[in-house]
């Protein structure tokens, strides 16, 4: 297939109608980390962090998981503390890419096991992250065209979970979601996944709509799901190299996620009920894939 522009690319994701599943051409994405301070969002509003499991509490522990280079998710540190621990560890985190979200105490209070965490709760990794070069590089060890799937703000845990057991099941090659306003491998999101995160790589990245630039720059059509989109699923074509955007529970895709997408793809609903949960949009469209591939 040749090669287009981002104009083209954008006219054709607002064009309904089926797209060739051949192959782009281009460079290997570029990892985009960053460490941020992140204020509250609807994951910490809603006190869905519920982890029994995987917490790391009080300054000395999360100081010292740090500097051992442990797989953390997230650090919630009390809001408004500014002493000169709290400080370090805070910077700490920032050197080694990790979000940091401000909490208030009874948040804090909410999520300890220990009643003991001194202003500083540290979410652990049930597994280490993967790069986006690492899942390209096992679909092309495969011999297998490239089927991802790209969680914009999935904060639910049990969705995250869900969506990374559905990607395994249908031979996805891995799962993307952004460092901020997500659930991450959770020990909630572990359980939910029924394994699958022991089997199929996630990846974190720090900008998604760079991460679909860099896909489509690498030959990755970009499939988002949209309740408007003009691509009806059944004339999506999902047989080349694909990515699967799904958006969030509440708002669905961001803007400038749903822009980068080379098509917005609706799922027929004939029932009363307007939207799907966001991971059973996702096993529809993978297991979309699985049919056309089997074809």
């Amino acid at each position: 297939m040749e090669k287009r522009d981002r104009r083209e690319a954008g006219e054709r994701s607002r064009r309904p109608g089926r797209h060739r599943g051949g192959k782009r051409t281009g460079a290997s994405p570029e990892k985009k980390y960053s460490a941020v301070r992140e204020q509250p969002g609807r994951e910490e509003e809603a006190g869905q962090e519920s982890l029994s499991d995987g917490l790391i509490e009080g300054r000395n522990a999360v100081t010292e998981a740090l500097r051992s280079g442990a797989t953390i998710d997230k650090i919630y540190v009390s809001r408004g503390d500014t002493d000169r621990t709290l400080s370090q560890i805070v910077a700490l985190a920032k050197q080694a890419g990790i979000v940091v979200a401000d909490a208030d105490h009874r948040k804090l209070d909410a999520m300890s096991c220990t009643h003991a965490h001194q202003g500083v709760i540290a979410v652990a990794a049930v597994r280490e992250y993967a790069s986006v070069e690492e899942i390209l590089r096992i679909a092309e060890e495969k011999g297998e065209a490239p089927l991802l799937v790209v969680c914009d703000e999935l904060s639910d845990p049990h969705n995250l979970g869900a969506v990374i057991r559905t990607a395994e099941c249908a031979g996805a090659h891995g799962v993307i979601i952004p460092k901020r306003r997500s659930a991450g491998l959770t020990a909630v999101v572990a359980k939910t996944s029924a394994g699958a995160v022991s089997y199929l790589p996630v990846a974190r990245v720090a900008n998604l709509p760079a991460l679909l630039k860099d896909l489509q720059r690498h030959g990755i059509w970009v499939f988002g799901t949209a309740a408007d989109g003009n691509t009806d699923l059944y004339h999506a074509d999902l047989k080349g190299p694909a990515a699967i955007v799904i958006g969030s529970e509440g708002d669905g895709m961001s803007r400038l996620v749903a822009q980068g997408c080379d098509f917005l793809v609706s799922i027929p609903m004939k029932g009363k009920i307007s939207s799907l949960n966001a991971s059973a949009a996702a096993a529809i469209l993978l297991y979309e894939a699985v049919r056309q591939r089997m074809g």
